[in-house]
């Protein structure tokens, strides 16, 4: 179920019921939910339900629940399973047939959404970013290709406000210095603030200004790309006079421009029997 992402008002009446209706409620961070729950007069006992604990506390959990306990999963904040434990024990509760319910309420990604002033659908939530520069540009690289493959949709992802800088330059290189995007932090609390911009000029901005508490990127949608006959020609010349093999160059020209791989490599094939000047 979820719980309020900043503004504890959020709480609706349907998960406080369920709250005050459990045996006992699993959570992150017995701290954070015991304030919530201390808050709400709700005395049901807390049980730690973490990254590092989840594999061995779903055995115990899932007894629980054959037993015919009512439990209730939450995280810190916002709805449980979007980047916050539970996958595993849900998974394992549906494979045996116990019943799973959820009650809907704050997600700081379809709120930084739909703050942002960019296209809300389709869009694609990737979580957060590896925090390391080399697999964090792999990733955003991974991104990239399926956009030049035709994917066309607005991005939305978490980031620590500590390596908020860097992520954006590294999707300013990856994406392009001038696509449009928007940066959330403090969604519901006092400070909210959304800021919209280029992911050039959003780096610029936090580089010399660090942002304080949770945060979610919004990035829109890819530009139309169209890889005309004479382009893909260049980059197929390049690639055979650099020594590539006609297969080769088609499959990195296929891969960088997102053209099918059979149409690059037939017009390869062509190129390469072309007589030369």
């Amino acid at each position: 179920m979820a719980t309020p992402i900043g503004n504890l008002g959020d709480l609706s009446p349907r998960a406080l019921g369920a709250l005050r209706d459990a045996d006992a409620v699993l959570c992150e961070d017995t701290r954070v939910t015991g304030g919530l729950l201390a808050r709400h007069s709700v005395a049901a006992p807390m049980l730690p339900l973490h990254d590092h604990n989840e594999a061995e506390q779903t055995p115990r959990v899932l007894a629980r629940l054959r037993r015919g306990e009512r439990l209730a999963l939450v995280s810190d904040a916002g709805t449980p399973l979007v980047s916050d434990p539970g996958y595993r024990l849900v998974r394992a509760a549906i494979a045996e047939g116990i019943a799973v319910g959820a009650v809907p309420g704050p997600n700081a990604a379809v709120m930084a959404l739909t703050l942002s002033g960019l296209p809300p659908q389709p869009f694609l939530f990737l979580g957060f970013l590896p925090p390391r520069a080399g697999p964090r540009a792999a990733a955003l690289a991974g991104v990239r290709a399926a956009e030049r493959a035709g994917l066309s949709v607005t991005l939305v992802l978490y980031e620590a406000p500590h390596r908020l800088p860097e992520a954006l330059a590294a999707m300013a290189d990856a994406f392009g210095a001038e696509r449009p995007a928007a940066v959330a932090r403090e969604l519901t609390k006092r400070f909210e603030e959304v800021r919209r911009g280029t992911l050039a000029e959003l780096a610029a901005h936090y580089s010399h200004l660090a942002a304080r508490g949770e945060v979610a990127v919004v990035v829109g949608p890819a530009p139309a790309e169209a890889t005309g006959e004479a382009e893909l020609d260049a980059k197929l010349g390049a690639a055979l006079a650099a020594g590539m093999s006609v297969r080769d160059a088609a499959a990195s020209v296929a891969e960088a421009t997102g053209l099918p791989r059979r149409q690059v490599y037939a017009r390869a094939l062509e190129l390469g029997r072309s007589p030369k000047a």
